[in-house]
């Protein structure tokens, strides 16, 4: 079952969930150092994590699920967010050079067909990072976040995962050792969390980042696959939550 967009909002918008996104941010920061020039497309609820690549990237699109529902983003300018089935996105094949999925695996009912939806649109020399709440970590433990719903994954189920629907595992790496809690001197100590807990407690982080690359020999040919016309969904400025089965394209969307 998909958290709630509003939810998610909310979430992020608190003490805790900024403490959450700044230590995410940074590793994903640290496996994604440059993307001067690129495509990127966040899936699921991947606009926290976007905002630092924007004005390096060359284009950078985001895609919420129908069923998780969606918000305009950015606040300021034109926005760049579509509502989309997670197994039909809006997008030609070959046309984006980066993945984020964060919030998205763990929700999905569709887990094959998203993955071959963003095996079809990734380049060939494309990267997919997966960001997923830790079997083994207290997040998934605790609903009070959205790293707490929906099934979390361990590194190897993470990765045998990946490579059975035509991803090459590259390199993981874990995040949030900082207990989710709203003590503001727990969370003010988030950094020294982070540190200690890269040292010696990766096995118990809040979340797996793995990055894989495209196994091309392994395709199937795809395009012979025929596709249902989507309506064009406007994203409003406003907070209002949009949801239902409809789907958009991202080519009518300012980018």
């Amino acid at each position: 079952m998909w958290t709630d967009v509003v939810d998610l909002r909310e979430f992020y918008e608190g003490s805790t969930g900024q403490v959450a996104r700044r230590m995410i941010r940074r590793t994903i920061r640290t496996l994604w150092p440059d993307v001067k020039g690129e495509s990127l497309l966040g899936l699921g609820y991947a606009t926290p994590y976007l905002r630092p690549f924007r004005g390096e990237a060359e284009r950078i699109a985001a895609v919420m699920p129908a069923g998780q529902g969606v918000l305009h983003w950015p606040p300021e300018g034109p926005g760049v967010v579509a509502l989309a089935d997670e197994g039909e996105l809006p997008l030609p094949d070959l046309s984006i050079d980066r993945v984020l999925l964060v919030h998205a695996l763990e929700h999905t009912e569709q887990i094959r067909r998203m993955l071959r939806e963003v095996w079809r649109v990734m380049a060939g020399g494309g990267r997919l990072l997966v960001v997923v709440p830790n079997r083994r970590g207290i997040w998934a433990r605790l609903e009070r976040t959205p790293f707490g719903h929906g099934r979390p994954y361990s590194d190897s189920q993470l990765s045998r995962l990946l490579r059975d629907n035509m991803f090459t595992p590259m390199r993981s790496q874990t995040a949030l050792f900082v207990p989710p809690s709203r003590s503001r001197m727990i969370l003010g100590s988030a950094a020294v969390w982070e540190k200690a807990g890269a040292r010696w407690f990766q096995p118990i982080s809040g979340v797996i980042l793995v990055e894989a690359s495209k196994q091309i020999y392994a395709g199937t040919t795809v395009g012979a696959v025929r596709r249902r016309e989507k309506a064009i969904v406007p994203v409003p400025r406003s907070s209002a939550r949009v949801s239902g089965p409809t789907r958009s394209r991202l080519e009518d969307l300012s980018l």
